[in-house]
Order: structure tokens, then C-alpha cells, then sequence
């Protein structure tokens, strides 16, 4: 099964009131179950069955908004193009630990510059700056894991 299909699924449950889905394709098997609490980006491989269980991102970021209004206030306050992420991964802000980080704040960076790598089922992802400007903000810390259209940057 294919990372456009799997985000998908995962989409389709996170927005519906379905709080688990089984698919299974050929020999291939996938469970998606929506928390009920702090959303846990979490992938268990069972080897004897095949069975990956995806934790999708539930209503708790709803819930979560208003205690966390004042922090969700100043992104919003910013001005600037904000860098989404494409997937739900693991954010790395260098290509390897130890490695300089792609970009710093107050650097410039051209329309397709990498910004970060996402990891996703053992996939290193580049993301790519889709403006060119400076870079005023880094909304997320290095090792932090991330969700799908979750705020990365801010791109001035």
C-alpha cells in the first residue's frame, strides 16, 4: 500500500467519527484507531501478522485549542508565508545528528532550498521551501514528531 493511500485513510478517519478502520490489501494489513487523547504520531509493526496501527490525528487538537490559544495566537500573528508539513513524521532539521541544520532564523532561502527532513516509515522525506525569503520562525523542534498540515516555519 502506497503513502498517498495510507495519508488517505488516515485523513478519512481523522475527519469522521469512525474510530478504527482495518485494511487489508493482497498480503498487506493496516490498522488506523483515533485517539481519544494527546494525539500519539505512533507506527507498531507486529511481525507475525503484518499489522501496522497508525494513531490518526483525533478531535484532541480541537479539544487542545483553547488551552493552547496564546501559543496558536502568535504564529497567527506573524507575518509571512507559513511552511506546512506535507505528512505525519518525525521533523529533523539536518540531514544527520551532529550535521549543521539546513536553515537557522534569519536565513534566505530560495523557492526549493531544503528546510527540513520528515521521517515516515523509515523514508527520509526533503522538504522543500516553496517561496523564496527569510526565514523568521522554527515552529517545531528537532527530533519533535509532526502531523500533517502542522506549521513548520514562517517564511517572511
Amino acid at each position: 500500500m502506497d503513502l498517498r493511500k495510507l495519508k488517505t485513510l488516515i485523513d478519512l478517519v481523522a475527519e469522521s467519527d469512525i474510530a478504527e478502520l482495518e485494511v487489508t490489501e493482497g498480503e498487506s494489513k493496516v490498522r488506523i484507531v483515533k485517539s481519544s487523547g494527546i494525539p500519539q504520531n505512533q507506527v507498531l509493526m507486529m511481525p507475525p501478522a503484518g499489522v501496522q496501527q497508525y494513531s490518526a490525528p483525533a478531535a484532541a487538537p480541537q479539544v487542545a485549542a483553547p488551552a493552547a490559544a496564546p501559543a496558536a495566537a502568535a504564529p497567527a500573528a506573524e507575518t509571512g508565508h507559513v511552511v506546512k508539513s506535507p505528512m505525519v513524521g518525525t521533523f529533523y532539521r539536518s540531514s544527520a545528528p551532529g550535521a549543521p541544520a539546513f536553515v537557522e532564523v534569519g536565513a534566505t532561502v530560495k523557492e526549493g532550498d531544503t528546510l527540513c527532513i520528515i521521517e515516515a516509515m523509515k523514508l527520509l522525506n526533503e522538504i522543500d521551501a516553496d517561496i523564496s525569503g527569510t526565514v523568521t520562525k522554527i515552529l517545531v523542534e528537532n527530533g519533535q514528531p509532526v502531523e500533517f498540515g502542522q506549521p513548520l516555519f514562517v517564511i517572511g
